[in-house]
């Protein structure tokens, strides 16, 4: 990992934990212990730091997700694999965070939802696909409305109007949302291969 990879995972974390803006700049710096000339090398300002940040976020969730789903050949686990994943990141980022980003950071929160756009739903999509030719999921699956839903299900998920996080455990929400719709969209036999999976997963 580059220096600039390690003050964005550093930064990553610490938005994820207090928010974007519960720090300026020079908090930023002091906390990250970097001097001024070193931060204005990285990044143009904190927009371009936020933007960078979500970047690498994308990136990481992209290698993780490889890795995780590289030895697994059942579709429904895959899928149930990314939605334990999903839960956790929800589990360990303050809500803020999200509200922070849909709130001030505009350009940020527009290349976070291009990536759901493209890259989960090609990712989403082919799990799906498989799973109808496997026979897990049902034959009768309009797979790009299927593959549409779930990725919008995320935005409801994370619009503060309608689940609010002083409110709402967005951990628990995105259980509520994902786990029974699932489970609807499998065959007989691939509800029984679901529970099996439930249970093995904790979900």
């Amino acid at each position: 990992m580059t220096f600039k990879e390690t003050i964005l995972e550093e930064i990553l974390a610490l938005f994820q934990r207090e928010g974007i803006e519960a720090n300026s700049e020079e908090e930023l710096r002091n906390k990250l212990d970097i001097s001024q000339a070193t931060y204005n090398e990285l990044f143009a300002g904190k927009e371009d730091l936020v933007r960078q940040t979500v970047l690498f976020d994308l990136e990481q969730q992209k290698e993780k997700h490889q890795k995780l789903l590289q030895d697994v050949k059942n579709p429904i686990e895959e899928i149930l694999i990314l939605l334990q994943d999903g839960i956790q990141n929800m589990q360990k980022t303050n809500p803020q965070y999200v509200v922070d980003l849909q709130q001030n950071y505009p350009a940020a929160w527009g290349i976070a939802l291009n990536h759901l756009n493209t890259y989960s739903y090609h990712e989403v999509y082919d799990i799906l696909n498989r799973g109808v030719q496997e026979g897990v999921f049902r034959k009768d699956l309009n797979l790009q409305l299927v593959t549409k839903i779930i990725l919008e299900m995320i935005t409801l998920l994370l619009n503060p109007q309608v689940f609010p996080p002083e409110r709402y455990n967005l951990a628990e929400v995105f259980r509520s949302i994902y786990l029974y719709y699932i489970r609807g969209l499998c065959t007989e036999n691939g509800a029984k291969n679901a529970d099996a999976y439930f249970a093995k997963y904790n979900l």
